[in-house]
């Protein structure tokens, strides 16, 4: 083993390159690279190269974004949550002050299309309203559907919409302005990002329209108002943890005895419900 040590160390000796090496250029400190991945840490949306401006307006370092891309390929790892905030995290901090909106399309007894406009409030789950239209709706009509849909009710600060491309129509989106109401748009061809407002047209139709008939618009919005008023103060969700969307209707009332008690129909008999005697 001696011999074989010393046989390698001499062919080592022999043929090894006699030109001393140059030494290459010394990489950043580990404080500035600590600062790099810090500020990248706390910055997850900052790009290399305002990071290294950053760096040297901070510190009078020169540094450059390609020193800057090599730290962070080897030293830095994002967090599970560093994109940022989630859509449904946006809409829950803007839930009190937050509706949503859609269109849904039905079919009458005699099989004439009618489109509906759903809007229903974030915090509380309620429906805000309904509107109805017969024909084919443009900008003008869906700007009449939503003030009829929220006739009575105080404008929110935000409205969630999909990309329909009637949601780009001028009268649109003046009659928002006029309301000082900013419209919250989610990623096109999502539907899970638009959750809340898909599931209630869905209970809608399962609930209210797939066991029923109408005839007429107005027919339609009398049996969607039965729904509402049903739905907001009659109808437990699983959301609220069994709550109603306006309690209020409900705790004003007396409570029903176990005993003693009978049923108050609902949507035209479609749902019936306990209350005191």
């Amino acid at each position: 083993m001696p011999h074989r040590a010393l046989t390698r160390r001499k062919y080592q000796w022999l043929f090894s390159s006699k030109v001393p090496t140059k030494p290459g250029p010394k990489g950043p400190n580990q404080e500035i690279i600590a600062s790099v991945v810090d500020m990248k840490r706390r910055n997850p949306t900052w790009g290399c190269p305002r990071i290294a401006q950053q760096i040297a307006l901070a510190f009078a370092i020169p540094i450059t974004k390609y020193v800057v891309r090599r730290i962070l390929a080897i030293r830095y790892r994002p967090a599970p949550d560093s994109a940022g905030p989630s859509w449904l995290t946006v809409l829950g901090h803007t839930k009190d002050s937050l509706w949503s909106l859609d269109l849904f399309r039905c079919e009458s007894a005699v099989l004439r299309t009618h489109w509906v406009l759903v809007v229903m409030d974030h915090c509380t789950r309620r429906i805000v309203g309904f509107a109805v239209h017969l024909s084919v709706v443009d900008g003008v009509g869906l700007c009449g559907m939503f003030n009829r849909a929220t006739r009575g009710q105080s404008s929110p600060k935000y409205l969630s919409a999909d990309h329909d491309p009637l949601y780009r129509f001028h009268q649109w989106q003046a009659n928002l302005r006029i309301l000082d109401v900013r419209e919250i748009k989610t990623v096109p061809y999502v539907p899970l990002l638009h959750p809340f407002v898909e599931r209630l047209i869905g209970t809608i139709r399962r609930e209210c329209l797939d066991r029923t008939l109408f005839w007429t618009a107005a027919d339609l919005e009398m049996k969607l108002l039965d729904f509402q008023h049903y739905y907001n103060g009659h109808r437990t969700h699983a959301g609220l943890d069994g709550r109603t969307p306006e309690p209020s209707v409900v705790v004003g009332c007396a409570r029903a005895h176990v005993s003693s008690y009978r049923w108050q129909p609902h949507c035209r008999g479609l749902y019936q419900t306990p209350m005191a005697a």
